[in-house]
């Protein structure tokens, strides 16, 4: 089962170029509700201004070789460790999350566009990383929803309360579950499965083409946000943009609508 590759079994149904096509569908998404997202909600404008102000008033000027050590610490700390996290909890979980996305969405890829079909044999290291994609974003993520989000774990409320920011990480974990249920039962020749991969093909186009109203673009914007972050500290001047998460004075913000700096 974790060897075998799900989208080679589709081909004999739907043609690998449908497949392919609609995986560049979902990224064009991505990228077209990505600048909507920073346009219409004026995120890069206010992240520029910032900028300008900072290195305008900064009582420090940052050279060169400084602005490359912050840009690495930045990609090492902020974006790949998830240092904006000081909860421990919280941190885990979201590295789970990201890091599996990464590893599902870059191995369906392969799988899609490399060997759509049973005539080429997909290595069994991808399917694997495929399956070990899929149930890390399950675990990170329900592991959030249910245990770790600040209404349900310090206020108290129903893990099944649902508001709009929610949107992302119920698509994402939609995608993941019904994809991994999908595979599952196509490897028993259930006859399920079919309806488990319609299911599996709305939560992904969900997923992807809810990005204006959804936090997915946040995982673009934040990066950026943090750099800024560096640099201003670093030359003296105090940025307006969001501190780290899980500050006491933040803890609730994790449930509120989302809010464009």
């Amino acid at each position: 089962m974790f060897t075998s590759n799900p989208f080679a079994g589709l081909s004999a149904s739907i043609p690998p170029a449908a497949m392919q096509t609609y995986v560049v569908v979902m990224i064009v998404l991505v990228a077209a509700g990505t600048l909507f997202d920073i346009v219409h909600k004026g995120s890069a404008r206010y992240f520029f201004a910032s900028w300008r102000k900072s290195q305008s008033k900064g009582s420090k000027r940052i050279g060169g070789g400084e602005m490359v050590s912050l840009a690495i610490k930045t990609g090492l700390v902020d974006f790949l460790a998830s240092g904006e996290f000081c909860n421990a909890r919280r941190r885990v979980a979201h590295l789970l999350t990201m890091y599996g996305f990464l590893i599902y969405f870059a191995a369906s890829a392969v799988m899609v566009f490399g060997y759509p079909t049973p005539a080429t044999p997909t290595p069994a290291v991808v399917a694997r990383l495929w399956w070990i994609g899929g149930l890390m974003i399950c675990l990170g993520g329900y592991w959030f929803w249910f245990f770790i989000r600040a209404d349900v774990a310090a206020e108290g409320n129903s893990p099944l309360r649902i508001m709009r920011a929610d949107l992302f990480i119920l698509s994402l974990l939609g995608s993941a579950t019904l994809g991994l249920v999908w595979a599952f039962l196509q490897t028993r020749g259930s006859s399920g499965a079919n309806v488990f991969f319609g299911l599996y093909v709305i939560a992904t186009t969900v997923l992807f083409g809810s990005v204006p109203w959804s936090k997915f673009a946040h995982m673009f914007f934040k990066p950026a946000a943090a750099f800024e972050k560096r640099v201003t500290n670093a030359n003296g001047f105090r940025s307006n943009l969001p501190g780290p998460a899980d500050k006491p004075e933040q803890f609730g913000s994790a449930r509120e609508q989302p809010r464009h700096y």
